[in-house]
């Protein structure tokens, strides 16, 4: 009798301990088929905040662009431009309009500190036939909008990092949609470098001599 009671209760707990585990694992079954959706299905809303970058860029023109596997925003460019479209005012060869003292002043004054003279001058970006784009160093037309891929002939390190998302301002956040600075918007194309800030070295001279 005694056995047989034995026997009995291990069933009983054997089939307890069966039905709460499969219970346990259907609920979540029902629930999550992976890691991935749970990922996906919780990230629509934390706690009532957004994990998306929309909020922060409302107010933004941007424009998509593809290089590679990474598609993400930029700002517009053209827009931003005072003097756009270029061909308004550039109707004549560019030594012209340089010699007309009637004409009013635009950017004549502007000092290109870029690379040294023999390698880069004004022709090299903007072609004479066409002012209201930007020109290849194979002479093939680029939108002023696109004007990051003039920058990646010479920059390619910087341009490779930058289209990854290790280089330069991202715009909102780290959530999608991602939306990052254009090369431009940081840098000034006739000057791109930027300006020595305090504290750019370590002056030990001077601090030997304050104590």
């Amino acid at each position: 009798m005694k056995n047989k009671y034995h026997i009995k209760l291990y069933f009983a707990s054997s089939f307890m301990l069966l039905f709460v585990m499969l219970s346990s694992c259907k609920e979540k079954e029902e629930k999550y088929h992976s890691i991935i959706d749970k990922i996906e299905v919780e990230s629509k809303d934390y706690h009532g905040i957004s994990t998306s970058s929309d909020i922060y860029l409302e107010d933004l023109k941007l424009i998509e662009i593809t290089e590679g596997e990474h598609t993400f925003l930029i700002p517009e460019r053209k827009s931003k431009i005072k003097s756009y479209s270029c061909i308004e005012c550039h109707t004549e060869p560019l030594e012209k309009l340089q010699n007309n003292k009637k004409l009013k002043e635009a950017h004549w004054d502007i000092k290109l500190i870029h690379a040294d003279k023999n390698t880069l001058n004004c022709a090299t970006c903007h072609s004479g036939n066409d002012m209201n784009n930007l020109k290849s160093l194979t002479d093939r037309k680029i939108s002023f909008n696109l004007s990051y891929k003039l920058c990646m002939q010479c920059h390619s390190k910087e341009f490779e990092d930058w289209k990854g998302g290790a280089h330069g301002k991202r715009l909102g956040g780290w959530a999608q949609p991602r939306a990052s600075n254009s090369c431009v918007d940081c840098h000034n194309p006739h000057k791109p470098g930027f300006e020595t800030r305090f504290p750019s070295w370590y002056n030990t001279k001077t601090e030997e001599e304050r104590k």
